[in-house]
């Protein structure tokens, strides 16, 4: 698939506007698909879909003081960085 996938999570907190977000275990998710990324089901782990939050923003939000703990899984990592750049990084950078 291209694009960029979205998100399923363990938890979730509502913002200052009030929009639900993501929180706990984070998991990239393509819509329309029951599994994660990385391969976990949706239902069996009882993952929370967030279609309005793209898997970079919570990235980006993992980061900020706002937002509760985040746990990104770094299988999910993997899978959405570049193929060239997973291999450079598995060769040791070169």
């Amino acid at each position: 698939m291209t694009g960029t996938p979205s998100v399923a999570a363990s938890s979730s907190w509502h913002d200052d506007e009030g929009t639900r977000m993501p929180s706990g275990d984070v998991h990239a998710w393509w819509p329309r698909q029951n599994q994660t990324l990385c391969g976990v089901p949706l239902s069996r782990a009882r993952l929370g879909r967030f279609p309005h939050v793209l898997w970079v923003d919570a990235v980006w939000l993992n980061g900020t003081a706002d937002a509760p703990v985040i746990a990104l899984c770094r299988r999910c990592s993997a899978a959405t960085r570049p193929r060239a750049r997973r291999r450079a990084d598995r060769l040791g950078g070169r």
